[in-house]
C-alpha cells in the first residue's frame, strides 16, 4: 500500500497554487476558434510549437480580451517583437 492515500493524493502536504494564479475555463467557448486553430497547427506541424506561435499568441490575446485570464504584456509571456529577438540571436536573453 502506498503512503499517498486511497486515491493517490498526498495526505498532509499542502497544495501549491499555480505560479500565475487561476483562470476560468472557457465554458462559453468564447475563444474556441482560436483554440482549434492552435491545436490544428500543432497536429499538422508534428507538435512543433514554435511553428504555431502566432496561433498561440492569438489564443492568449482572445483570453485576455474576454477576461478569461489576467491582462499581461505578451513580451512577459515569451512573445517578443521580431526586432527584439534579432538583437539576441546567438546571445542569451536578458534576465529580468
Amino acid at each position: 500500500m502506498s503512503a499517498g492515500g486511497a486515491f493517490g493524493g498526498n495526505r498532509g502536504l499542502r497544495p501549491v497554487p499555480p505560479e500565475k494564479g487561476i483562470f476560468p475555463l472557457d465554458h462559453l467557448n468564447e475563444c474556441d476558434s482560436e483554440k482549434k486553430e492552435y491545436l490544428n497547427c500543432l497536429k499538422t506541424s508534428g507538435h512543433k510549437s514554435e511553428k504555431c506561435r502566432p496561433f498561440s499568441k492569438k489564443y492568449l490575446q482572445c483570453r485576455m480580451e474576454k477576461n478569461l485570464m489576467a491582462k499581461q504584456d505578451l513580451g512577459e509571456l515569451g512573445f517578443r517583437k521580431p526586432s527584439e529577438m534579432e538583437a539576441f540571436v546567438g546571445n542569451e536573453l536578458p534576465q529580468n
